[in-house]
């Protein structure tokens, strides 16, 4: 009985290897791909106390600390120079289970000063985001004062390049606890703030655009604890969300345009502009409210002196405000999904105005939102501003910076991605200075749909979603996209190789059904929140139906390559009527599903789909198709939606 049954384990032994062999073809020297790497496994970390999920949503126990922000600033301009005083006060809730010896705060505007690490890392070359020479800028601080348990006390900062630390004389409890942390500022206003903000000077005046405009508390969270990275230019930022109260005062002849809600119109605004704006907020078509013929007449601002703006903004992680003596001004309703009013708004020098210009940014502004409220989640706030000025492109909660001189095109493709920021960032509040991907390449992906949908497509060309038109980008490739900012030698990968690899998810694997559902989950549950890129591995994984740590870890983690070559066809029995054996080659060491064009000699052709996991014993793969005439052409990814490096392979013509 036992020989017995030895014999039969024998026998189905050797079945299975001669099966195995069979389908498991040998992978030539040449191919470089290894399917262990591919689809071994993949676990990603994970965070302590039940904080985040495994399906890659908020956990039990997820917490994140609030930050309130009362700010009272001044623009002082001079002959010489032009600056802020301010005065913060940050009321500071302890959401963590822990206590809080110090605070840390992040003092951005120290990247202007002479000795600063990002002053220190500038390329000799130079590049967008560096201080341009600026060496009267950084913040002075006044005085650092503490409130905490009705107890009041001066606290001499630590200061680090960028960063401050506040040591506390009592720690800080946890779990809900309160402090408030009060400074006194002032720093000079740089002409180029690192493509962020800054001032340029037009015929009318001067543009200032303000952000990272004051002491900003650090984030204290569940992964890191204090995030203290130094702002060095190209990295972003990363904040927590409160309520801001805010107060700008300015030489009384300048329009202020900020994040938020405008709460004192009747003390800033003239009866005729306050009128305009209402009538703005019924109206889909543009409406003036500072006409080009009223800027710099003492009509428009009836006012001496200086004069205070005053600005709420509530659940947001940051503002910023820009003022000027030249800004036309305009504005137009925002329908939102839920019927809840909204005013897109735009403020810019006459240089920029014309209707090939800035004429038209309140529309594209107004229709990104709509675009984007439909698709992914509706804009929470009640207003939003673009701004012409200095700066290239910069987002900001409810507020945008655009270059005053774009036109057409480059100023809806400005305009759309500055307020899809808005989304990602402002909204699913991701860590910009360690994963710029997460919000630059996001925000690239949802710009390709707003794009599509405006006005019938008006600056829409479907070839900039073809994929080979970044694969030289790809190519030159040498640092992944999970590297942090000011390591990475390439940042135009966090845009489009990221914004790729969404589409290829959506379109190549997963279909759009899946891939938006599964997004939109994504966006749902990390709103207002803090989520780390294994947050939004795990959702998609979940939401999908899909493993696709395949996918996830070579194009984060890796700067592997595509290419999926045709290596040639037999016939069943010599006889193309019999059906073929099409043999495909995956030569580098990413792995993508086959999308294959077959076209016979009797005319049919037919395209095909393989999915992913032809390539999870090896690189070659050999399938039958029931032909039934020769087959005279086949092109692999024949609508380039993949970044293959080789396309030459991709093609096979009867051979």
């Amino acid at each position: 009985m036992r020989h017995t049954k030895l014999n039969y384990l024998l026998s189905a032994l050797g079945l299975f290897l001669i099966t195995t062999v069979a389908s498991a073809q040998t992978t030539p020297d040449s191919i470089k791909y290894d399917h262990d790497e591919v689809f071994g496994p993949i676990v990603w970390p994970t965070t302590t106390g039940d904080t985040r999920s495994a399906s890659g949503q908020p956990g039990q126990h997820y917490w994140q600390n609030r930050a309130d922000y009362q700010i009272k600033a001044s623009l002082n301009e001079t002959d010489q120079d032009t600056t802020i005083t301010g005065e913060v006060n940050i009321n500071y809730t302890n959401n963590s289970p822990d206590n809080l010896d110090y605070l840390w705060l992040q003092l951005d505007q120290n990247l202007f000063r002479p000795d600063s690490r990002g002053a220190a890392t500038v390329p000799v070359v130079g590049t967008r985001f560096d201080v341009k020479g600026f060496n009267r800028g950084g913040y002075r601080i006044e005085s650092v004062s503490v409130t905490y348990k009705g107890q009041t006390y001066k606290v001499d900062p630590v200061i680090t390049d960028a960063r401050m630390q506040v040591r506390l004389n009592t720690p800080m409890g946890p779990k809900g606890e309160k402090i408030s942390v009060k400074v006194n500022y002032s720093f000079s206003i740089p002409f180029y703030g690192a493509d962020r903000m800054g001032r340029k000077k037009f015929k009318q005046g001067w543009v200032y655009e303000l952000a990272q405009w004051y002491p900003r508390i650090c984030v204290y969270d569940d992964v890191e604890g204090w995030n203290t990275l130094p702002y060095m230019g190209l990295g972003e930022f990363y904040c927590d969300y409160g309520d801001y109260d805010y107060y700008i005062t300015t030489p009384a002849n300048m329009t202020v345009a900020g994040s938020g809600d405008l709460e004192n119109a009747s003390q800033v605004l003239t009866a005729t502009q306050q009128s305009r704006l209402a009538d703005a907020r019924g109206s889909d078509k543009t409406v003036m409210v500072i006409t080009p013929e009223e800027v710099g007449q003492a009509a428009t601002h009836p006012f001496k002196g200086t004069l205070t703006w005053h600005f709420k903004m509530q659940n947001t992680r940051d503002v910023a405000w820009a003022a000027s003596t030249a800004f036309i001004w305009d504005a137009a309703r925002v329908k939102l999904p839920s019927g809840r009013k909204c005013v897109a708004m735009s403020t810019y020098p006459v240089e920029s105005s014309g209707n090939d210009s800035w004429g038209r940014s309140t529309e594209y502004l107004k229709y990104s939102i709509e675009i984007y409220s439909d698709k992914y989640f509706e804009y929470p706030w009640n207003s939003a501003t673009s701004v012409s000025g200095v700066a290239l492109g910069m987002e900001y909660p409810g507020i945008i910076f655009c270059l005053s001189n774009l036109k057409k095109g480059q100023l809806w493709g400005d305009i759309t991605h500055e307020i899809g920021h808005n989304w990602f960032p402002m909204i699913v509040g991701s860590n910009e200075r360690k994963y710029m991907w997460m919000d630059e390449g996001f925000n690239t992906f949802i710009n390709e749909y707003s794009t599509e949908k405006f006005n019938n497509g008006e600056y829409f060309n479907a070839k900039t979603r073809a994929a080979n038109q970044i694969t030289g980008l790809l190519k030159r490739e040498k640092d992944p996209l999970m590297v942090a900012p000011e390591a990475q030698n390439e940042y135009g990968q966090y845009y489009f190789k990221t914004s790729l690899g969404l589409d290829m998810l959506r379109n190549v694997v997963l279909g759009p059904d899946r891939f938006d559902y599964a997004f939109n989950e994504y966006v749902k549950h990390w709103a207002f929140k803090h989520p780390l890129p294994y947050d939004f591995f795990r959702a998609m994984n979940d939401a999908s139906g899909e493993d696709l740590n395949w996918f996830f870890q070579p194009w984060f983690f890796t700067t592997w390559q595509l290419d999926q070559a045709i290596q040639g066809v037999k016939y069943v029995k010599d006889d193309a009527t019999k059906g073929s054996l099409i043999t495909l080659v995956n030569k580098e060491k990413l792995a993508m599903p086959v999308t294959l064009k077959i076209t016979q000699a009797n005319g049919k052709t037919e395209t095909i789909n393989l999915p992913v996991n032809i390539w999870q014993r090896g690189g070659v793969w050999t399938f039958d198709y029931p032909s039934t005439s020769t087959i005279t052409a086949l092109e692999l990814d024949p609508d380039h939606q993949l970044p293959d490096v080789d396309r030459k392979n991709n093609i096979w013509g009867g051979k």
